[in-house]
């Protein structure tokens, strides 16, 4: 048997050395190729294989001494087996362990004669070190091991900020930039098909560190490199979805400098990458914002305009694609609106009375606000205007004076952008006739409510002078703006006497003093620049339809002298001094960094790299280490808790409860599910008669003390004895018989 296997191994070996020779003949190309990277395959031999046969036979007869040992000695032989086997182990990792004179060496190596063995031996170190303490990894397949923090950070280091340029020295390409033909016309070469592998294998590692890594710093590191190396991914379709779908994570997650550094990586794809990532880009970072703007506060709104940027600014990459990717989402939101108004129940409300939903509306208003002078972009505006239109008049009632007032100022940026009538004042002057801001406020001073951060306020906020106030001065500055969008216009006279004959009216109706004030002050600036213009207009000769009207007072215009935009300015500094007031944090996410320009700044550009990776690189972090996944799941639940308090916040002021489609005291109700909710929410309430009766008569019983408590007197009574249904007449009667009985 023994010889029949070593004579069947011999066998193979010869033919194996067989089909090499005829490798040689038939492709001598790929044979030398073979010679120069792999020689230990072409110095195969079938001497070897005796020799392996021999050692198993050995090995053989070991086991087989090993098993003639007796029973009492077995526990010895294994003890001693697995001290041989950790030796064993011990040696294996102690030849493959990288250290920092390797490293040295090969950076050395590269850096001055560019070898390409030094650089295979680097990059299958740079693997080890992402793939450091995977579950999955195989120590046997491995070839290098990594023992040390600062072996690791100099791998990282160094490849991470040289791997670019020696790729592209390899494949001779620039040292910089490149759009997606000049790799698709390299993948025909011979230099793509000998060194593809080496940039795979860099851009790959280099994803799965990211997906390890939870410094924020050492992300945005990592990111700013490969951002110099994103050209590369237009020849690996499936690593290009997964850079994206990571990227846009950390876009909408990030802390600090991530979000706009993953911003740039993404708008880097779409620039030179064109339409191979451009629907994956914009339908994914739409739907990023739309996972990030869910719930909003004082804090967070400043971030969700940054995202919001973000997006305009990437859709104006490529107009005709991002025109349409527009219209089927500003679509789903008028199928949304569509709904609520045909359904008129809780739910569908709820769908568009909800921050996402309004965030969305912002998001696409300043889209077009921003693009709206473009043919490709300026058909948006109409169908936005009428879904903004109504989502403002779906519940008109006081409490939803924030979202309206929010609709108002959409519907003036796309006026005022676009340079189209849209008729807003009839929005605002609505919102004054209603009860809730002529009367006098009986809820108190109250506590100041900012408009901006919420879309609905409770029935007890309505009654206080604050909310009144917000109000009323909110609804003058967006009415101001809108008429000093038209002060310049030969019709400004015929545009303002409505708005004017219903401020009068609100000055004669309302009892509040400094409400009174506010709308004379206005009515003043309204009547000043009709004058303004009927000056001017006295003197023209162009008919309203001649082209020259919108020529009208241009110099003015440019100026601005007209008293309505004056006005108008000083209306800007109170409102920006009020909103200081209010916004007591602020997000440096989105202050400084919300607006980009064509042009990369300097400061992306300059190469101070090295610096700024030996300040990252320095810690004693090791990808799947346990100390820091600890620390990173504690710092996921304090996230998660914080995350939920801030939903159950934002919940309880935004969700949509009392439906009611009229002013909230009236009687009238144009809707019989309303009416309907509002019958049940009035049977379920008790009135205070009600509650008084309850809390003096009935008594809870013995098992259910803890639901139903009766309230305590003002004044301090005798404690009363539970009744026993008997009547005090029968009680009389009663001790009356006693004594007779007794006298007998």
């Amino acid at each position: 048997m023994e010889n029949s296997m070593t004579s069947k191994s011999q066998s193979k070996a010869r033919e194996h050395m067989k089909e090499l020779e005829r490798l040689q003949e038939k492709d001598p190309e790929f044979y030398q190729f073979l010679k120069e990277h792999d020689k230990e395959l072409l110095a195969f031999n079938d001497e070897g294989i005796d020799e392996d046969d021999e050692i198993d036979m050995e090995d053989d007869d070991i086991d087989m001494e090993n098993a003639e040992i007796p029973e009492d000695d077995e526990a010895d032989a294994s003890d001693l087996e697995k001290v041989a086997n950790k030796a064993e182990n011990e040696d294996k990792s102690s030849k493959n362990v990288i250290t920092t004179e390797m490293v040295d060496s090969w950076c050395n190596s590269i850096r001055e004669n560019a070898k390409l063995g030094a650089i295979r031996s680097l990059m299958r170190a740079f693997r080890t070190a992402c793939h450091y303490g995977d579950d999955e990894q195989d120590e046997s397949s491995t070839k290098f091991n990594i023992m040390s923090s600062g072996v690791f950070n100099k791998i990282m280091l160094f490849v991470l900020s040289e791997m670019d340029g020696i790729l592209r020295s390899l494949l001779k390409l620039p040292t910089s930039g490149g759009k997606k033909e000049t790799i698709n016309n390299l993948m025909g070469t011979k230099q793509w098909k000998d060194h593809n592998h080496l940039v795979k294998s860099y851009l790959g590692n280099a994803l799965h560190i990211l997906n390890q890594m939870t410094d924020m710093e050492m992300i945005s590191f990592t990111l700013r490199r490969l951002r110099y190396s994103s050209i590369f991914l237009t020849a690996f379709p499936s690593l290009l979805r997964r850079y994206i779908k990571v990227t846009l994570h950390f876009w909408g997650t990030g802390g600090g400098a991530l979000p706009v550094v993953s911003f740039l990586f993404i708008r880097d794809l779409c620039i030179r990458l064109g339409s191979d990532c451009l629907d994956e880009c914009f339908k994914g970072i739409y739907r990023a914002y739309v996972l990030n703007c869910q719930f909003v506060n004082a804090v967070k709104l400043q971030h969700i305009q940054f995202l919001g940027n973000c997006v305009i600014e990437l859709l104006g990459v490529d107009l005709p694609i991002a025109y349409q990717h527009a219209f089927v989402f500003i679509r789903q939101l008028g199928m949304i609106l569509r709904e609520a108004l045909n359904m008129r129940t809780k739910e569908a409300f709820r769908k568009v009375y909800e921050w996402k939903f309004i965030n969305c509306l912002e998001l696409w208003t300043g889209a077009v606000c921003a693009y709206g002078s473009e043919a490709d972009f300026r058909p948006l505006a109409y169908p936005l205007t009428q879904i903004i239109s109504g989502v403002a008049r779906l519940v008109p009632t006081a409490r939803y004076f924030p979202l309206r007032l929010r609709c108002a100022r959409m519907l003036n940026r796309i006026a005022s952008s676009t340079g189209t009538f849209i008729p807003v004042s009839l929005l605002l002057l609505d919102m004054l006739e209603m009860k809730e801001l002529n009367k006098p406020p009986t809820g108190g001073a109250g506590k100041a409510v900012n408009l901006q951060s919420v879309l609905k306020v409770s029935k007890p906020t309505l009654k206080t002078r604050a909310f009144q106030e917000a109000c009323v001065f909110s609804v003058v500055e967006e009415l101001a703006e809108h008429l000093a969008q038209w002060s310049y216009s030969v019709a400004f006279l015929e545009l303002s006497f409505i708005p004017a004959v219903r401020l009068r009216s609100f000055c004669k109706a309302t009892k509040i003093e400094r409400f009174r004030r506010e709308m004379r002050q206005l009515i003043h600036n309204i009547q000043a620049n009709s004058e303004f213009t009927n000056e001017r207009r006295m003197c023209i000769s162009f008919l309203p339809n001649d082209p020259a009207a919108t020529t009208f007072l241009e110099a003015e215009k440019k100026s601005g002298a007209s008293p309505l935009s004056q006005y108008v300015a000083t209306l800007h500094q109170r409102a920006q001094q009020r909103n200081e007031s209010l916004m007591g944090s602020s997000v440096l996410v989105g202050s400084r960094s919300s607006i980009f320009g064509n042009k990369m700044s300097e400061h992306d550009e300059d190469d101070t790299v090295n610096e700024d990776g030996a300040a990252v690189f320095n810690s004693s972090w090791f990808p799947g280490s346990d100390s820091k996944a600890k620390l990173s799941k504690e710092g996921k639940k304090k996230k998660k808790k914080k995350m939920q308090e801030k939903q159950e916040e934002a919940i309880t002021d935004d969700v949509v409860e009392d439906l009611i489609l009229s002013s909230d005291e009236d009687g009238s109700l144009n809707d019989t599910s309303s009416a309907g909710e509002e019958d049940e929410e009035a049977k379920s309430v008790p009135s205070k008669q009600q509650r008084k009766k309850q809390s003096t008569i009935d008594m809870p019983s013995s098992g259910n003390k803890d639901k139903a408590k009766p309230t305590l007197p003002m004044k301090k009574s005798k404690k009363r004895k539970p009744s026993t249904g008997v009547s005090k007449k029968d009680i009389h009667i009663h001790k009356k018989s006693k004594k007779r009985k007794k006298t007998n």
